[in-house]
């Protein structure tokens, strides 16, 4: 009896905490669930509703299945330009066949087992990717937040070009009529944020404090009428759904088509794996994430997405991350994030047409900020600068050109880095009371046996040799051999060979006795 009592209440605390982070992801992924529709070349009275369809789809079907509990899924950056480019080049008619083929093959990535490649992924790469992240949403918001259009919108390098326009953003704000009253809203919505975090009443602590801001920031924009942006909530859900016509289907068997699915799964599929892989990182409240069913819960979503002909869907950062900040405890933070969506656009889009989109958009900019994690690229600076530029290339690539090629360019600085680790090794020499110290650093590996084998073959024959091993980080059989069989060869001829192994590891230890050295014995 005494368990029941302590059980319920947990979970009655974790049902509250669910209920008011699906709120606050709700208020992140209305103005990304709409705007990204217009990046992919919907049309704008039809955008809306794309959008939240999709976010309909990646909160209640896809967060029922996930791997990763806590993670969102919704229309995210990288599938709405691939989104685009599939509209523009094969026509919206084979758009949803093309999102309905990628479903199919991340379901069957994740029935072979495919997901956890994704978790080989260092700390750096993923700070970088999710600080570029930041960053991009950061820049994109701020000129949402004073009523103008990110001038990126759509164009290459579309980050750098909304980033360098920031002065421009703040001069509008700051000068020009027609935007200054977004502008305040924007920041009164930004500071009523920080200053509920900071101050809330202790019996309403509990209380959103994004909701709190866009609720306050509705109220003014209502109360005065202010001429300004808001939501533009969709008149017919319907509407927007376009299901795949006998036509589509038939052209099935083109190539163009199948590279289109199998880049889109890729895509996608990586966008929501890395994404599953930075949320274990940002919390321990629920399992870590099982990635391939998490790759087969988004080739379902993705399946119904291209059914109705919708955006397609992957896990998302910066829902997520509001997720996870929010206080969620289980999937059901991400489903009744899903549910309020539908219910909204459903039954009362009224209540989002009032919704200031300066506002939501100030509440990006908040999130995108908390993205950049400066304290652990500091951290990383003073403990490892090689890795700190992996971080810095991860950061610099995404905002330049996009997650995945950050990604990849992270990837390819990280096995460098490996490469030069299992391959770099220094030798040095030095003579002290007539013996020959021979200090080794690095990686001692098959690759180094020449330079090795060099050193030994300079010394005389009754040479006196002392090898310090403390400053390997690796050691492998033929260095060992080597190492073995001139112990053999300068004992024969009347010298010595002195290996430090008390200062190796025990793997290094290990290896030695299977080499049989009477040295290392000693």
């Amino acid at each position: 009896m005494s368990l029941e009592t302590n059980v319920a209440p947990s979970r009655l605390s974790a049902i509250k905490d669910d209920v008011f982070a699906s709120i606050v992801v709700l208020l992140v992924a209305l103005p990304l669930s709409m705007g990204l529709a217009l990046v992919a070349g919907f049309p704008f009275e039809n955008a809306a509703a794309v959008g939240l369809i999709s976010g309909v789809v990646g909160g209640i079907v896809v967060g029922l299945l996930s791997g990763c509990p806590l993670q969102v899924s919704g229309a995210a950056n990288g599938a709405a330009v691939m989104a685009a480019i599939f509209i523009k080049d094969l026509g919206f008619e084979v758009f949803g066949l093309i999102v309905m083929m990628s479903g199919v093959i991340q379901i069957v990535a994740g029935a072979l087992r495919l997901g956890p490649v994704f978790r080989a992924v260092s700390p750096a790469l993923i700070q970088g990717m999710l600080a570029g992240i930041g960053l991009l949403i950061f820049a994109s918001q701020f000129h949402i937040m004073v009523d103008d259009t990110p001038p990126g919108t759509g164009q290459e390098f579309g980050g750098v070009i909304n980033l360098w326009s920031l002065p421009l953003a703040i001069w509008k704000g700051v000068s020009m009529e027609s935007h200054q009253r977004a502008a305040v809203l924007g920041l009164l919505t930004i500071a009523a944020i920080l200053l509920w975090r900071r101050f809330a009443p202790n019996g309403l602590s509990f209380f959103p404090a994004p909701l709190v801001g866009v609720g306050l920031a509705t109220a003014v924009a209502t109360d005065f009428a202010l001429d300004i942006k808001y939501v533009p909530a969709p008149d017919d859900l319907l509407a927007a759904i376009n299901l795949p016509t006998t036509h589509a289907l038939t052209r099935i068997g083109e190539g163009a088509i199948w590279a289109a699915a199998l880049s889109l799964a890729f895509v996608s599929g990586a966008e929501s794996l890395l994404t599953a892989t930075a949320v274990d990182a940002m919390q321990r409240r629920t399992p870590r994430t099982r990635y391939n069913k998490e790759l087969a819960a988004q080739g379902i979503g993705n399946f119904l997405c291209g059914a109705l002909g919708v955006l397609p869907v992957s896990g998302v950062i910066v829902r997520s991350s509001a997720n996870v900040t929010a206080g969620a405890r289980t999937r059901l933070s991400t489903i009744l994030h899903g549910v309020w969506i539908l219910l909204l656009i459903t039954f009362a889009p009224d209540l989002l047409r009032i919704i200031p989109l300066a506002s939501l958009a100030a509440v990006l900019v908040y999130a995108g900020l908390n993205l950049i994690n400066l304290s652990f690229a500091r951290f990383l600076w003073g403990q490892d600068r090689i890795e700190t530029g992996v971080y810095a290339a991860t950061l610099a690539t995404v905002v330049a050109t996009d997650v995945l090629t950050g990604i990849a360019v992270g990837v390819g600085l990280a096995v460098a880095r490996l490469l030069y680790t299992f391959s770099h090794l220094n030798i040095r020499t030095e003579q002290i009371n007539g013996i020959t110290v021979v200090h080794v650093e690095g990686a001692a590996t098959f690759i180094r046996l020449p330079q090795l084998a060099a050193v030994f073959e300079a010394l005389p024959a009754r040479a006196r040799v002392h090898v310090h091993l403390n400053e390997l980080t690796y050691i492998d059989h033929a260095s060992l051999d080597l190492l073995a069989s001139w112990d053999e060869q300068l004992r024969n001829g009347g010298g010595e060979l002195v290996l430090d192994w008390d200062a190796l590891h025990g793997l290094f230890r290990e290896r030695a006795g299977a080499a049989s050295s009477p040295a290392v014995a000693a």
